[in-house]
């Protein structure tokens, strides 16, 4: 893999502090996006009642965001493909920082769901491009470190974002929640534009090679994988505020609790995700659907017995945190030589899959209840385990090679 000269003036053998403090500044953007994208999940009875509207039409916040990625990641992609990499950088954490704003002032849903568009532009476009990014801070072999330090503040995010936002939400009100993201977005755009050198364009991605990616019989396996794991996920998380409330009947205080421990045990899946998949990438994307799948199951039916449902909701953290992790080393496994095109077939998947997730999970919770979400989840991450599982054995060769 080649850099541009850029990068390798300021990653020698001795990588440069700049370089890793620029390095830093993506984990916070990705922390700071992260944050904003998980927000509604915790606040949409407030966001709800607040704007007069159904729980599942406040739940459609999160397929707005996810809609919107799904098509700019590519398009960002292709069409910024001559821009310097510290413009579209710079950009998309402006985005952030505007989405926030009208999201903390918004009068109505209208405006609300404006802001949310404008979050999933920022959004597509830094999550298909991170790993290029990354590649021009660094050196070849810095490359997994930089990628794990820009994980981590998804995983701190995971951590943070539902209990904060219950917390924030219920102290000062949504809105407060919506305005700390702005805040967060500032301070990422500031040591950004501060750390991030200009980087030239580099690199043949276009439409055309995205295409020729599907002809890779595990690219589109992994590709149903995330579709069916994903979608079941995000029918259950964005609803899960719901479930604790009207299911197990917790107050806001226990809900921030278990949401904390979400998170928490979030961080030491994606910690687990990655050690497994360092042997077996296919393996740990089959374990991760298939914790999710068993804690959806576990919740359904333990309805009557709150301190397993709960311990269910930490089992559901822990399987969806090994997910992404998952996913990336998978995805450079199988195209390493088309990383910023695979990167953006990926992100688009991983959004479509989210809105179809939330829209299904709209539909339920209105129609059925929390329940009904929650069993949808269970079955559609079940699928995907099985898919990823039923190969395991004939890609063990390749992901040991």
């Amino acid at each position: 893999m080649t850099h541009q000269s850029c990068a390798d003036d300021i990653c020698r053998s001795d990588e440069s502090r700049s370089a890793w403090l620029a390095v830093a500044s993506l984990a916070l953007g990705s922390f700071s996006l992260v944050t904003a994208e998980f927000l509604p999940a915790s606040l949409i009875p407030a966001i709800a009642t607040d704007l007069s509207i159904s729980p599942g039409l406040a739940g459609q916040t999160v397929t707005a965001t996810a809609a919107i990625a799904a098509f700019a990641g590519p398009g960002i992609v292709v069409g910024a493909r001559r821009l310097d990499r510290r413009v579209v950088l710079l950009s998309l954490s402006l985005l952030l920082v505007i989405s926030s704003l009208i999201a903390a002032t918004a009068s109505g849903f209208a405006l609300l769901l404006l802001a949310r568009l404008l979050l999933g532009v920022a959004l597509g476009g830094f999550w298909a491009l991170s790993a290029a990014f990354a590649m021009r801070l660094v050196s070849t072999d810095n490359l997994p470190r930089a990628m794990a330090i820009v994980m981590a503040g998804v995983s701190v995010a995971t951590v943070c974002a539902a209990p904060l936002g219950a917390w924030i939400g219920n102290l000062l009100g949504w809105r407060s929640a919506f305005a700390l993201t702005a805040g967060l977005g500032i301070i990422a755009l500031t040591i950004q534009a501060l750390t991030v050198p200009a980087m030239p364009p580099a690199g043949h991605a276009g439409f055309a090679t995205m295409a020729r990616l599907f002809r890779r019989p595990a690219l589109r396996t992994l590709l149903l994988v995330i579709v069916f794991a994903v979608a079941g996920h995000f029918a259950g998380f964005t609803f899960i505020r719901s479930y604790l409330d009207e299911v197990i009947r917790l107050d806001v205080t226990n809900v921030s609790l278990v949401l904390l421990a979400f998170g928490i045990a979030g961080f030491f899946g994606n910690m687990a995700g990655g050690a497994v998949s360092a042997r077996s990438s296919s393996l740990s994307l089959g374990l991760a659907a298939g914790l999710i799948a068993l804690a959806a199951a576990t919740m359904a039916l333990s309805a009557s017995i709150p301190a397993l449902a709960i311990a269910a909701v930490a089992v559901w953290g822990f399987g969806f945190g090994a997910f992404p992790v998952s996913v990336q080393s998978r995805i450079t496994r199988i195209a390493s030589d088309e990383v910023e095109s695979a990167g953006a077939v990926m992100l688009t998947t991983f959004q479509v899959a989210i809105s179809a997730g939330a829209i299904i999970g709209g539909l339920l919770v209105d129609a059925i209840g929390p329940i009904g979400v929650i069993s949808f989840a269970g079955a559609a991450t079940a699928l995907g385990a099985f898919m990823m599982m039923a190969g395991t054995s004939r890609q063990a060769a390749e992901d040991a090679a």
